[in-house]
């Protein structure tokens, strides 16, 4: 995987009534990149407005600044809730690992909820808007324009989010921007893609799976497809892969001297996460006409999840024969002769059967202290707040706390340069003053800009 640090990362938030916020992190210490040869900065627009309160949800792009310190924005994509998080290292100079992740508006007053936004900083400021400002409109503009080439020109690459053709009606786009920065990266993130009969239409991840030919695969037999959360296209589909092409994108301008446009679309990136199945339904072990009667989508009997004695429920992946093995000794099937018969698959409807009938003879507990720690390959079905408390991932610290919330620990782990988590979040707008200096941005400009209100600060 293409790896390479952030110094600086950006965010603009696009508001329905044409508002438009900027979110930046940035590192307490400039650092060099040994792999683009400088500090890299990354401008990111998502969408956010009225429409993501009326809907009660908001996305979160998580991000791991030069400080190690994993920071999040809020987002309402026009296309559909998506969102990814890059976690950078600050030695190394790479990203460590591309994770998408979600949250899901709760109305409260307790910012602590919003645990993907930790450890981040606002400034908030207008592009568009149908309001009136304070002062004279044209200088106003004047200094807006001021603002955004100075953006784009000290930026390195730019994410959207938006519907194809709103950033080339805002007067942003991929043309625009790369005619004010030559090396620039465009990154864009649709569900359906630039082009095509579906790029204007609404959508959201079920839509985007279902078209892609994986939402159909999965279900039990003789059931309705069911969604996997969304998972598979906003995360897997969508922000993994836009990541990743932003990433490669930048090390090619490294050496070209040129930046381009990265068309990312959640059908596309679902597509490829069926590649290998398409290997399996071309090699004849893989029938798409029958859902959940193949070896991976609950169609064997030792690939499955049971109930047992109490509700509860384990997952069994036996698909090895010393693993298989391992599981028939433990339930005393060993010696059976129809188990013997792995992989005939017509045995496996009345196989599942049976041993269905004998993980109900036992508690979840029971099991796992028969099966925990062997290689049957097995492991309880845990809900989030099971997870949190199993003894494996309370020694691998998976959770923490922050803020009296519960939440996944930065991933992955780093021998030198471990992540960390330490700042509840910000209001946005909080540090306006801060960030648009850093950026390069006159003091006297800012200064006109908080004045007019083009620019908003909160305390």
């Amino acid at each position: 995987v293409a790896r390479v640090i952030a110094h600086w990362l950006t965010v603009f938030i696009l508001q329905d009534d044409l508002w438009l916020e900027l979110v930046a992190f940035w590192s307490s210490a400039p650092v060099d990149n040994d792999l683009l040869g400088h500090a890299c900065r990354v401008i990111c627009l998502v969408a956010h407005g009225n429409t993501a309160h009326k809907v009660n949800k908001l996305g979160c792009t998580s991000f791991l600044s030069n400080d190690r310190k994993r920071v999040g924005i809020p987002l309402k994509e026009l296309v559909a809730t998506q969102n990814f998080a890059a976690f950078f290292d600050k030695e190394l100079g790479t990203i460590a690992q591309l994770v998408a992740r979600t949250f899901l508006t709760i109305v409260t007053d307790d910012r602590n909820f919003h645990v993907t936004a930790n450890n981040q900083s606002f400034a908030c400021f207008v592009l568009k808007q149908r309001r009136v400002f304070k002062g004279n409109f044209t200088f106003l503009a004047r200094l807006k324009e001021r603002l955004l080439t100075t953006l784009c020109n000290a930026a390195d690459a730019l994410i959207e989010g938006f519907r194809p053709g709103v950033m080339e009606r805002l007067g942003v786009g991929p043309d625009e921007c790369l005619e004010r920065n030559p090396r620039l990266v465009f990154g864009r993130m649709t569900g359906w893609g630039q082009d095509g009969p579906y790029a204007h239409a609404a959508g959201h991840d079920i839509n985007y799976i279902s078209l892609a030919g994986a939402l159909a695969h999965f279900g039990r037999a003789g059931e309705a497809p069911v969604p996997p959360l969304n998972m598979v296209g906003d995360f897997g589909g969508g922000g993994m892969f836009l990541a990743l092409g932003v990433v490669a994108a930048m090390l090619e301008a490294k050496g070209s001297g040129q930046g381009q446009v990265v068309d990312t679309a959640m059908v596309d990136g679902t597509a490829i996460l069926m590649t290998m199945f398409w290997s399996m339904k071309a090699a004849g072990i893989f029938d798409e006409q029958q859902r959940g009667t193949n070896l991976l989508d609950t169609g064997a009997h030792f690939y499955d999840v049971y109930e047992c004695a109490d509700g509860r429920y384990i997952s069994i992946g036996s698909i090895e024969p010393q693993f298989y093995a391992e599981l028939m000794r433990l339930t005393g099937l060993e010696g059976d002769e129809q188990f013997a018969r792995q992989m005939d698959a017509t045995q496996w409807p009345e196989l599942k059967v049976r041993i269905a009938e004998l993980f109900k003879t036992k508690t979840c507990d029971e099991w796992c202290e028969l099966m925990e720690m062997t290689d049957v390959c097995f492991a309880p079905v845990l809900t989030m707040s099971e997870a949190a408390e199993h003894p494996h991932n309370v020694d691998r610290q998976t959770f923490i706390e922050l803020g009296g919330v519960t939440q996944p620990a930065p991933a992955p782990r780093f021998s030198r340069t471990a992540a960390v988590v330490d700042q509840l979040p910000a209001h946005p707008g909080q540090h306006s003053r801060e960030i648009l200096l850093d950026w390069g941005v006159a003091a006297d400009h800012v200064d006109a800009l908080l004045t007019s209100g083009a620019v908003r600060h909160a305390e």
